[in-house]
């Protein structure tokens, strides 16, 4: 209790020192984590739609190799930056691109370290991303592309109308997790000089040498950020399903049996254990016979009419 005690002390001595500190720190890792990974997002979209473009063998010579080399393009891109630790990506493009391009591409002051930050993250995030899209593409059902051509739709228009609404869906916990990791990898960017959380503890425990208590600081604040993260991720997840119930506005039941969806924990409209769905039923059938015996009667009345004219003229023509 004596060793609890005295952490919790030196927390709140870090605390009140540097808490200045550890907040820009935070605020530096969010808007790393952001921004990389909606660039990254872009990427792997961008990736995804071109690794999934449709040829065959009755499409000209040219089309099919500028195919074929673009998937091989993205393919090299995101096992490169898939197979290899962020760090060393971090280090190849800082210290890297300055080398090879003796100093006309460089990243000088602090704007530089940032621009080379965004750009380690967004890369880096891209090529996770492209895999995920190609993954959400797919995923959707072939008969839909199918049926949007039978419709004379384009590829690009299927694609945009009717393939990717579905695919962003199923993408959206890859890209949440992809973010989560990101909050969490901004900090090997420290090898450049980047400043954001883990950089900052790195700086106080380099002035007062207390590491545990500036760890225990790092790890909760982290956490705080990740479980926020999650938190809003399906709060977004929710508010994209919609309503668990969708009713067509058609009366007929038959007609309704061919679209309408609801919760299977509330009962569908045929379900003999819902109540409502059975008064409705109920309902119905009544409406039904209804009209049925209204039609019986109509056409009984009918031809009791004609059958009295028809005697009616029998007897005329038997007097004359």
């Amino acid at each position: 209790m004596d060793k609890i005690a005295l952490l919790g002390f030196d927390i709140a001595r870090l605390w009140a020192k540097y808490w200045p500190n550890y907040l820009v720190g935070i605020r530096n890792t969010l808007i790393v984590a952001v921004i990389a990974t909606l660039v990254g997002c872009i990427i792997g979209l961008i990736c995804g739609i071109l690794n999934t473009i449709p040829y065959t063998k009755n499409d000209s010579l040219g089309k099919r190799f500028i195919l074929k080399l673009i998937r091989v393009i993205i393919r090299i891109y995101v096992e490169v930056f898939r197979g290899t630790p962020m760090i060393l990506q971090a280090v190849f493009i800082y210290y890297g691109l300055p080398y090879f391009t003796d100093g006309s591409i460089s990243f000088k002051g602090n704007a530089g370290i940032w621009v080379a930050s965004l750009i380690v993250v967004s890369i880096n995030t891209g090529a996770y991303m492209a895999e995920s899209v190609r993954g959400g593409i797919i995923s959707v059902d072939p008969g839909q592309t199918e049926g949007a051509k039978a419709i004379g739709m384009t590829h690009v228009q299927t694609m945009y109308n009717v393939i990717l609404p579905q695919a962003f869906r199923n993408i959206i916990p890859q890209i949440g997790n992809n973010f989560i990791i990101n909050i969490k990898d901004t900090s090997v960017m420290f090898v450049i000089g980047f400043i954001e959380f883990f950089a900052t503890h790195r700086n106080i425990v380099g002035v007062n040498l207390m590491y545990f208590p500036s760890a225990v600081i790092e790890m909760a604040g982290y956490l705080c950020l990740t479980l926020t993260a999650s938190i809003l991720l399906r709060l977004l997840e929710k508010k994209m399903d919609g309503n668990d119930n969708y009713d067509l506005v058609q009366v007929d039941a038959l007609t309704m049996s061919a679209g309408t969806y609801n919760h299977p924990g509330k009962g569908t409209p045929f379900d003999e254990r819902n109540p409502e769905a059975q008064k409705s039923m109920f309902r119905e059938e009544l409406r039904r016979q209804a009209e049925r015996d209204a039609a019986l009667r109509e056409g009984q009345m009918a031809e009791t009419r004609r059958s009295h004219g028809n005697d009616t003229m029998s007897s005329d023509g038997g007097d004359r």
